[in-house]
């Protein structure tokens, strides 16, 4: 029995090994050349830098991708440019709220310091001072979106004054705007993101 099973892996090995010449004949396996292999490792490597959100000049892309790929690159950004310049125009309404959340965003990160020093009773007046900053920031929000609905879009995730909602007069629940740079702003539009990936 043990004879019979080496006779048929010896079989099964040397059927693939045919049936593997005859595909290479059929359908040969080109290697890449030894200039499109060293494109290949320049361009995942500008990748990697572009992940690890390095910074990669134009002159390095312009070098390493095709003419048409670095165009598609460059009009992708000029249309970025022009969204960000048409968002700079923000109506002044929100432009109040944004200054009182960035007035309690201070004082909130004055009191973390404080907090990890140890002063905790400076820290908890500055907590308290960024919560009545949060406290008037939330009510221009309300203010504006009763009398102007359409700005939700302007705001990085839906805004919901019922009860039981995730909004309250805090740092984290906060909307920030659309624009913001913010580590808490949770818009995820890609058409605002920089060169980096």
């Amino acid at each position: 029995m043990s004879e019979w099973k080496d006779s048929q892996k010896k079989l099964n090995s040397n059927f693939r090994k045919l049936l593997q010449e005859r595909l290479d004949k059929v359908n040969p396996r080109r290697k890449p050349a030894k200039d499109e292999t060293t494109k290949l490792a320049k361009l995942e490597g500008i990748a990697e830098k572009l992940k690890r959100g390095e910074h990669v000049q134009n002159r390095q892309l312009q070098t390493w991708l095709s003419e048409d790929e670095y165009g598609q690159l460059d009009a992708e950004w000029q249309e970025k440019i022009e969204l960000r310049e048409e968002l700079k125009d923000k109506p002044s309404y929100l432009k109040r709220y944004e200054e009182k959340l960035k007035q309690a965003t201070f004082y909130y990160n004055r009191a973390e310091g404080y907090s990890s020093k140890g002063k905790h009773s400076t820290a908890k007046t500055f907590y308290n001072k960024s919560e009545s900053l949060c406290e008037d920031a939330l009510g221009i929000l309300q203010e504006i979106l009763h009398y102007d609905g359409n700005l939700r879009i302007w705001f990085d995730r839906d805004i919901s004054f019922e009860v039981g909602g995730d909004l309250s007069a805090d740092i984290v629940s906060l909307p920030r705007l659309v624009t913001s740079c913010s580590h808490k702003n949770l818009s995820d539009d890609s058409r605002l993101s920089n060169k980096k990936m």
